[in-house]
């Protein structure tokens, strides 16, 4: 028993991941699968193809590794957060498409509880914001939108999750209903300071507490599998949202510590210890990890199209025929040319939380073409995460100093990207050794608490930097270039 078991469950792919006692990746397998797009603005997955990619992920990683079952200490899942889930509790079968982080449907929803003047409470207690991004208005639409859910939620009959929850349910065969602390504080439910489901919320959203899952530390008993499923039980001992996951990899584990993840897209989050801070900037306070059931927290900000921007240039421009191709093209762009591209995509998230504008590109002129729009799609991820730093600096600014910005994700491969990055932000940017530290974070957690791996302090010692970019623009055209893009957001949520 020497290996560990990530799930790391995205949003566009699922994928298996086989650490050693090492902590180094010993073999992965990933497997996309479609997204549906039923209306503008709406983002759905079959919460089956979520399940059976999961499934043919584990069984052959654990295959191509040649390895038993008995070989895997542990698994630890980290998840898309926020994406919803409702299933009967006696069959297991959902009553409708998962409702992804990404879809803007309860937009209506959100406005008419923020005209109500409900959303200081919501703040108050969960550190969120009334937008479409967060679980509970999801929630609320499926059980007041698909035929009968509520009075099947209200008799016992239903079950709410977030992925996780749904992926341990599945499992353990439908014995443990539960979510850890990092994805149950993504629900727009959840009290953050007392530790559990907020029956105020609940009572304002319509929805039944008892359709709502345990909620446990991040390193906790999960159950575990069905043998069925693998040959023989294996325990599930961690569970983390993505970004808390990806904090947790990074080794994030001090105040004022920071990191930014580049998925589909992009998060950031600062960690601010034992002190839930509540932003001014729009920004999140959330749970950055869960120990022995005392939270620590986080300030977040969130961008719905980092990563997605690079796809979009892919199947929707096809004007690249690989993500890699990104980097060449923009590398060619003509350098006297300005041009803006605002990836609103899906709206606009932290700090803005605009659901309703669109994206738009400015600047363009006769000459400009692939290469400069290129650029500027990849430039729009550095100008995003200077947003969401800069609210970050406004809402503490007396936190440790920490002028390091670690990054992850797939999109950290793109040198050119990251040396935007740098440029834009005026910092230092580290790249770690290993770039899915989501996953790692997960097998951390798992591989902590069944004793493969070392405590925190001993992970920390663990984390090594592969590349930083240090930033080379100057300070005059860096605000140049800033002020461009804050004036392209202005434009486009008053278009």
């Amino acid at each position: 028993m020497t290996h560990i078991l990530a799930i790391d469950q995205g949003t566009t792919s699922s994928r298996a991941i086989l650490f050693d006692r090492q902590m180094k990746i010993r073999q992965s397998v990933q497997e996309e699968f479609p997204q549906h797009f039923p209306n503008s603005g709406w983002v759905e997955h079959d919460p089956a193809d979520i399940w059976n990619s999961v499934l043919r992920s584990c069984r052959e990683v654990i295959a191509e590794a040649s390895l038993q079952p008995s070989d895997v200490v542990a698994i630890g899942i980290t998840n898309q957060r926020e994406t919803t889930i409702v299933w009967d509790k006696a069959t297991g079968e959902p009553i409708h498409n998962a409702i992804v982080w990404q879809d803007r449907r309860t937009a209506a929803i959100c406005e008419e509880l923020r005209e109500a003047g409900h959303e200081q409470l919501v703040t108050e207690k969960t550190g969120l914001l009334l937008d479409p991004y967060f679980s509970g208005t999801k929630l609320k639409w499926l059980l007041d939108n698909v035929e009968g859910a509520r009075s099947r939620a209200e008799a016992g009959e239903l079950l709410f999750g977030t992925v996780d929850c749904f992926l341990i349910w599945k499992l353990t065969g439908g014995r443990v209903h539960a979510t850890d602390a990092t994805n149950a504080a993504r629900t727009l439910m959840y009290d953050i300071h007392k530790g559990g489901w907020s029956l105020s919320i609940c009572k304002l959203l319509g929805i039944p507490i008892e359709m709502l899952p345990d909620v446990r530390d991040c390193a906790d008993d999960y159950g575990e599998t069905d043998p069925v499923l693998f040959g023989e039980a294996i325990p599930i001992l961690g569970v983390a949202g993505d970004q808390q996951a990806a904090t947790i990899g990074q080794a994030c584990f001090e105040p004022g510590m920071l990191k930014s993840t580049y998925g589909t897209g992009c998060f950031a989050l600062l960690n601010t210890g034992d002190t839930p801070v509540q932003s001014r900037s729009r920004l999140l306070t959330t749970i950055a990890y869960q120990f022995g059931g005392k939270p620590t927290y986080a300030l977040e900000g969130s961008v719905y199209i980092a990563g997605a921007v690079v796809q979009w240039l892919r199947d929707g421009l096809k004007i690249i025929a690989s993500a890699p191709e990104s980097l060449p093209l923009a590398q060619s762009a003509d350098p006297s040319q300005n041009v803006i591209l605002v990836p609103a995509f899906t709206g606009l998230g932290a700090p803005y939380w605009n659901a309703e504008c669109r994206g738009a590109i400015f600047g363009l002129t006769r000459n400009s073409g692939p290469a400069e729009i290129a650029r500027a799609a990849l430039e729009s991820v550095g100008f995003q995460t200077r947003d969401l730093l800069e609210a970050m600096q406004a809402d503490w600014p007396d936190r440790s100093a920490q002028s390091v910005l670690r990054v992850d994700g797939g999109m950290t491969a793109n040198d050119w990207a990251m040396q935007f990055l740098a440029d834009i932000i005026g910092a230092p940017v580290d790249r770690p050794t290993i770039l899915e530290t989501t996953a790692l974070g997960a097998a951390w957690l798992a591989g902590m608490e069944a004793g493969l791996y070392p405590d925190q302090a001993g992970f920390a010692e663990t984390w090594a930097r592969d590349s930083r970019f240090e930033p080379a623009l100057e300070d005059e055209m860096r605000e140049v270039k800033y002020a461009a893009w804050k004036r392209a957001v202005q434009a486009t949520m008053s278009a």
